[in-house]
């Protein structure tokens, strides 16, 4: 014997069919609510300037970073080797010698 389960979403805030489940947090809560589209449209539209303004997390919860971005260590050395300058062949490149390089370009 088949069974046939059919599952209807109703909309939280009028009661009415439901288009979609729309999952989002604040306060460090998850949330998710069941709207048709119109309502979840107006969700959108309340949220739009919040969300221009926020930063993204990662899934594992913490702040996307922005870091430098710096020149590539090859060329560094090799312009660094070019005007005389100590620089080790393998490993960390002193702080000293990016700074040289960013002035000179």
């Amino acid at each position: 014997m088949a069974q046939r389960v059919v599952v209807t979403l109703s909309d939280d805030i009028d009661g009415g069919e439901a288009a979609e489940t729309i999952a989002f947090g604040l306060d460090g809560k998850s949330y998710e609510i069941d709207l048709n589209q119109t309502n979840a449209k107006k969700l959108r539209t309340a949220l739009a300037p919040y969300l221009g303004a926020a930063r993204k997390q990662s899934k594992s919860g913490k702040a996307y970073r922005h870091t430098a971005v710096t020149a590539d260590p090859a060329a560094v050395r090799a312009w660094a080797r070019s005007h005389q300058m100590d620089v080790p062949p393998r490993g960390r490149i002193p702080k000293k010698v990016y700074e040289a390089f960013e002035a000179a370009n």
